[in-house]
C-alpha cells in the first residue's frame, strides 16, 4: 500500500496536492537536511536517536525546527495511522525555506513522508555487496544534509565497474558509503572509521555490542590495509549489517558472509524487535 498522506509544517495533504514552492533554498542550493527511520507494527525504532541527529543537524545548519521533539514524534505518529502502513520508513526533511534572494535561508519547511516497507527484504539472499572506492569527502560529514550530489552522479560509474555501491575515501584513508556506514574485520578486530564520517544510528548501536572472539575500535585505516580484511560490512537503518563481498573486483575473505558479520546481523534484529 502506497502512502496518501504527507505532512507539511504540521498539516496533512494528499501526497499528489503536496506542494513546496520554487523558491525553496532546497531547490536553488540544495540547502537542506533530513533523517530516516524505521517503523514497525506501528513502533518508530530508535527514534529518539533519530530526533538527537535530526535536532543536531538542524542546528548545525541554522534550521529552526518548528515543532518540539514531543510534538514531531506526535505528527510521525499521525502521519502513520492517516496512512494506515503500520510498517513503513519515514523521511523527515528539513529545507532552507523560501529565499528571497535564492541564497539567503528563509522560514524552514518541515517535510514527514512515509515509504512502505517490505520487510522480507531483510532476508534477502546472502550474495554480498560489491562495492568501488572512490576519492570523495563530503562537506559537513557530520551533518545528515540532502547533499547526494558525487552518489547520484557516480551511478554511471559504479555501473561501468559492476558494482553495487561506491565506498569513499579520503586520499587513501576510507570513510564510509554514500548511505550506510562501513566496517572491517581485521585479525580479531572489528573497526570502523573513526573521522570525517556520519556517525549512523545503526553503526552507534554496533560499537555498544559484544561479539564472542572478537574487538570493536572506531579507527581509521587506508585503502592499502583492504588486502588484510577477513570480513567487511555497511551498516545502515534499512539494511542492519550487510555483507560486504567484494571491493573494486577482489573478494575479500571467502566471498562469504563471515562469522562477525553474522553475530552483529543477528544482534540488530534483536535489538530492533525489542524495541
Amino acid at each position: 500500500m502506497a502512502a496518501k498522506y504527507v505532512s507539511i509544517n504540521n498539516e496533512l495533504f494528499l501526497e499528489e496536492d503536496a506542494k513546496i514552492g520554487v523558491s525553496d533554498l532546497a531547490m536553488h542550493r540544495g540547502y537542506g537536511i533530513f533523517d530516516y527511520l524505521k517503523v514497525i507494527d506501528n513502533r518508530p525504532i530508535f527514534i529518539e536517536d533519530h530526533f538527537n541527529r535530526f535536532y543536531n543537524s538542524a542546528k548545525e545548519m541554522y534550521l529552526d525546527v518548528m515543532l518540539d521533539r514531543q510534538q514531531l514524534r506526535k505528527a510521525v505518529e499521525e502521519l502513520v495511522e492517516k496512512n494506515g502502513i503500520p510498517t513503513s520508513g519515514i523521511k523527515l526533511l528539513l529545507t532552507g525555506g523560501y529565499s528571497e534572494d535564492g541564497y539567503r535561508m528563509g522560514t524552514p519547511n518541515l517535510v514527514i513522508l512515509q515509504y512502505p516497507l517490505n520487510l522480507q527484504e531483510e532476508n534477502k539472499p546472502d550474495t554480498g555487496l560489491k562495492l568501488v572506492t572512490y576519492d570523495h569527502q563530503r562537506q559537513l560529514p557530520y551533518i545528515k544534509t540532502i547533499d547526494y550530489l558525487m552518489a547520484v552522479r557516480l551511478h554511471p560509474f559504479m555501473k561501468e565497474k559492476n558494482a553495487d555501491d561506491v565506498l569513499y575515501h579520503n586520499t587513501g584513508v576510507i570513510t564510509e558509503c554514500p548511505r550506510a556506514n562501513f566496517f572491517v574485520v581485521i585479525d580479531k578486530e572489528i573497526i570502523t572509521p573513526r573521522n570525517n564520517i556520519l556517525r549512523g544510528i545503526t553503526r552507534s548501536k554496533v560499537l555498544n555490542f559484544k561479539v564472542s572472539g572478537y574487538t570493536i575500535a572506531e579507527e581509521d585505516f587506508s585503502v592499502d590495509d583492504l588486502p588484510n580484511v577477513k570480513e567487511a560490512f555497511i551498516t545502515s537503518t534499512t539494511q542492519y549489517a550487510y555483507p560486504v563481498t567484494m571491493i573494486d573486483g577482489k573478494m575479500i575473505g571467502d566471498g562469504k558472509t563471515g562469522p562477525a558479520t553474522k553475530q552483529i546481523r543477528e544482534q540488530l534484529f534483536k535489538l530492533t524487535y525489542a524495541q
